[in-house]
């Protein structure tokens, strides 16, 4: 089993206080590895990753209500 599969095994067994210690400690790793850091502070991180995923999702969100616009022009 790879190390990625068993922290996410062990991950649902953590409480809250447990979990938020964790994040923590992701957090502080991406700030160490600065690189694709957009946006850091108190609350969290954001990365190029977490941009693109957003951007993709309003636009996703922005065609469906396009092709449905469209769809109910057509009737």
């Amino acid at each position: 089993m790879s190390t990625v599969a068993e922290i996410e095994a062990a991950l649902r067994h953590l409480s809250a206080e447990q979990l938020l210690r964790v994040e923590q400690a992701l957090h502080q790793q991406y700030r160490q590895r600065g690189g694709s850091l957009i946006y850091d502070d108190s609350y969290g991180v954001v990365t190029d990753a977490d941009l693109i995923a957003s951007a993709e999702e309003a636009f996703l969100a922005y065609d469906k209500e396009e092709a449905e616009g469209a769809q109910h022009r057509a009737q």
